[in-house]
């Protein structure tokens, strides 16, 4: 059976949680005593849970997420119509008109035959709606730092602060490297001013970040695989030791290199 409604009863399911909405906020001793503060940190962590399914393609648990996600985004609109601020009538008709401003292409006449001429339209339209003194005033300061390099890079392009070539930002992160490894050689001893290495390394990484963006790899996806790659094989790692009634801890780095050898293996193209 098709897991797909048609629209009437996508209104109808809508309605329905918006009721349930209501009853909660009235009725639950919990959802009473919730505040916009008190949710955030919640809504942070469900699109964490969002993202981990979403990177394991898992869509039965990407729906449950997106419920979850979408509970929060009612429950913000229910409490902003107890201020009197707002309610989902006014968010989502805000959303609709901003959509709609901000793709003239589609709704003016404004021509945009590829991607690249829409990103340009939109951070300028949404430059002139916020009235940011600056392109960059519009990335939030809490995100984390590889997410907001790749925003604040592609906000300048938005505007066309860029590279032109791909092989001009390769000769950047070449010479991001060098002066970092003037500053920290690996076989020098000598004492390392860790202050000024820290900003070499934060040059490099954003050089790196740049390049990605330029051969059209998302870094934060890249460096999760990694992760989750490296998990992987620890876990191997850490099983095969017990199996063999070792204990990791007691273990010499060459012999555990043999099971992470053995892991990397097991995987195969799988992890690639």
């Amino acid at each position: 059976m098709s897991a797909l409604t048609s629209r009437e009863n996508q209104l109808k399911a809508f309605d329905r949680l918006l009721t349930i909405m209501d009853e909660l906020r009235e009725q639950c001793p919990w959802d009473r005593k919730q505040t916009l503060e008190s949710l955030r940190h919640l809504t942070i962590e469900e699109t964490f849970e969002l993202s981990d399914a979403i990177l394991d393609h898992d869509l039965e648990e990407i729906k449950k997420e997106l419920g979850d996600i979408l509970l929060h985004i009612v429950f913000y609109a229910r409490i902003g119509a107890e201020k009197e601020a707002f309610d989902m009538g006014t968010v989502i008709d805000a959303l609709c008109e901003k959509l709609i401003r901000r793709h003239p292409h589609i709704y003016a006449d404004t021509v945009a035959n590829d991607e690249e001429v829409v990103k340009q339209n939109w951070e300028k339209i949404k430059l002139q709606e916020k009235g940011n003194r600056s392109v960059l005033g519009g990335v939030p300061r809490s995100l984390p730092a590889l997410i907001k390099s790749m925003r604040i890079q592609e906000k300048a392009r938005g505007v066309g602060f860029d590279w032109e070539e791909k092989h001009q930002v390769w000769e950047k992160v070449e010479e991001e490297m060098q002066e970092f490894k003037s500053e920290f050689n690996a076989m020098d001893e000598k004492y390392i001013d860790k202050e000024k290495a820290t900003a070499e390394f934060g040059d490099l990484l954003f050089s790196l970040i740049n390049y990605a963006r330029f051969i059209d790899i998302n870094p934060e996806e890249a460096l999760e695989r990694t992760n989750r790659k490296f998990i992987h094989r620890f876990q191997y790692l850490e099983a095969a030791a017990k199996s063999a009634g070792k204990k990791i801890e007691d273990m010499s780095l060459a012999e555990m290199d043999v099971y992470w050898e053995e892991a990397k293996k097991a995987a195969g193209a799988s992890e690639r």
